[in-house]
């Protein structure tokens, strides 16, 4: 049986499930979990919460928007995107499959929670692939995946993800050229989020779309 499922780094203590119903990811500001983020500004932490991001979970790997092509890390720490390796993302992405088969025209979307065609309301969303497999933060080497966020909004703008990319994204290379098959498939996202109005952001939800042979 296919399955889409969705983890974060929790407490950096090893991975832990958010793919459960009502349980999802929250932005927040720099005072930690409840604590608003700015208009414009981009959040300075990053929590497991239920979809009204009012239960506090674990707090997760943040990565903040600082540029086209930078992000700043836990510890202030900045990097180039390229730079950031898979470890430090924000969410791993899995699909699983009974038998071993090859992913393609995998991406990811950031929608309103009714209609995956139309865009969050009230508030911007950046996002980025790694495709760095280095153990140092921030990598030594640059990855092979794009230099430059994405800000994805329903089906006018989209977040491809690689083609692919093995257990532990072993096989992605530079994203579109793998052809490799097997029974598990991750990629790993950052995400970064901006308020474009004060209040509660809940037409916000991310759906992730894929084909498999």
């Amino acid at each position: 049986m296919a399955a889409i499922l969705f983890y974060v780094d929790e407490d950096l203590n090893g991975l832990h499930d958010i793919s459960t119903a009502g349980s999802g990811l929250g932005f927040y500001g720099s005072g930690g979990f409840g604590n608003s983020v700015a208009v414009s500004e981009y959040q300075d932490n990053t929590f497991v919460t239920d979809s009204n991001g009012a239960t506090q979970g674990a707090q997760t790997n943040n990565v903040k928007y600082i540029s086209a092509t930078g992000a700043e890390l836990p510890g202030a720490i900045q990097a180039q995107l390229q730079h950031i390796p898979n470890s430090k993302a924000t969410l791993n992405i899995r699909f699983t499959n009974d038998s071993a088969v090859e992913v393609q025209n995998a991406e990811l979307r950031i929608y309103d929670r009714v209609d995956i065609t139309a865009g969050a309301t009230g508030v911007l969303t950046q996002a980025y692939e790694c495709l760095n497999l280095g153990g140092s933060v921030p990598s030594a080497v640059a990855g092979s995946g794009l230099t430059s966020w994405t800000a994805p909004s329903g089906n006018i703008t989209t977040l491809p993800l690689a083609q692919s990319p093995g257990i532990s994204g072993l096989y992605a290379g530079n994203g579109s050229a793998s052809t490799h098959e097997d029974t598990q498939h991750d990629w790993y996202v950052c995400l970064s989020a901006s308020p474009n109005s004060v209040g509660s952001k809940t037409q916000y939800g991310m759906v992730v779309l894929l084909e498999y042979l």
